[in-house]
């Protein structure tokens, strides 16, 4: 099968098309052709050495964990799916998955049906960055009602769907992103949104309940000062995190970071909330397989509005 490898960790021209052996299905597997395999920042990351690279342990290997396609073989004991079911799925995360090639093997366990109405280049994109807020405000911060959220870069790829997951859970929703994107976060469903290159958010808004940190840095720090009492910040950027929950703890708050996990239960979570018209999945472009550092290079660019895709 074609598959992209890398020998090596570095840029984005290390990555290169070839082929692997295709994978067969171990008891309770599913073997799943790909149609679309979402690229995320722990991907590039894991390229250059960073990300997962530690747990991957040297390459050669393959990156990427999201993926959607349609099952073509299952291994023994798999009772949820069948052959020819429309599949997606985080599968193995933070183990390889290779999910940047023709065909992908995991747990059963690890995906749910595709939802009715999301194209394949749209469940491609969605696992990773779904899960990751999902896990973060639903199974974490147990977001209420009524209560105050505020979602830094609300326009990127886990950010816009937060947004939605959190209307969705009857949130009142602020967001930051730069001016332009502020008709976009308006139709997703942001109450109040905010510039950040114009405006110091700290300044700007009441306090809130929940703060969903996608930038780290000072950002972090600075979110603590809006930060209710009995609330909490979650920091998604793994190297902030540390720094983030040491400032919330001195001064008697509460931040964590997360890591999240292949969680089939959350995938038919997202997809009711497809199917019921709310949450809908922003791609910004498609690249095919063999263009894959392309896909890289564009975003490690940043400031990407949804989410860069391969399609295969």
């Amino acid at each position: 099968m074609r598959a992209i490898l890398q020998e090596t960790v570095g840029g984005p021209e290390v990555l290169h098309l070839g082929e692997r052996p295709t994978p067969e299905p171990l008891p309770t597997e599913i073997r799943v052709r790909v149609a679309a395999a979402g690229v995320n920042p722990v991907d590039w990351k894991t390229r250059s050495g960073a990300g997962m690279a530690k747990v991957l342990g040297d390459p050669p290997f393959t990156v990427g964990w999201d993926v959607a396609g349609v099952v073509d073989a299952v291994g023994p004991g798999v009772t949820r799916f069948d052959v020819g079911d429309e599949v997606y799925g985080m599968p193995w995360f933070p183990r390889q998955a290779a999910a940047y090639a023709e065909y992908v093997t995991a747990p059963s366990r690890h995906f749910a049906l595709r939802p009715p109405g999301l194209s394949a280049v749209e469940a491609g994109a969605l696992p990773l960055a779904g899960l990751t807020a999902w896990q973060c405000l639903v199974d974490i911060a147990d977001v209420q009602p009524g209560q105050r959220v505020l979602i830094h870069a609300a326009a990127g790829g886990v950010g816009h769907l937060a947004v939605q997951i959190a209307k969705a859970r009857g949130a009142y929703v602020i967001g930051t992103a730069s001016a332009g994107k502020h008709d976009l976060l308006a139709k997703l469903g942001v109450d109040e949104a905010l510039d950040y290159r114009s405006t110091p958010f700290e300044q700007a808004i009441e306090p809130v309940d929940v703060v969903y940190d996608l930038i780290g840095g000072d950002v972090a720090l600075r979110s603590l000062d809006v930060l209710r009492p009995d609330g909490l910040m979650i920091c998604l950027p793994s190297a902030a995190a540390a720094d983030a929950m040491a400032a919330a703890a001195d001064r008697g708050l509460h931040a964590t970071g997360m890591l999240v996990e292949p969680d089939g239960d959350g995938l038919e979570d997202l997809a009711r909330l497809v199917t019921d018209g709310r949450l809908r999945v922003l791609v910004a472009e498609t690249f095919p397989l063999e263009r894959a550092a392309d896909a890289h290079r564009a975003g490690e660019q940043g400031r990407t509005t949804g989410k860069l895709v391969l399609t295969v």
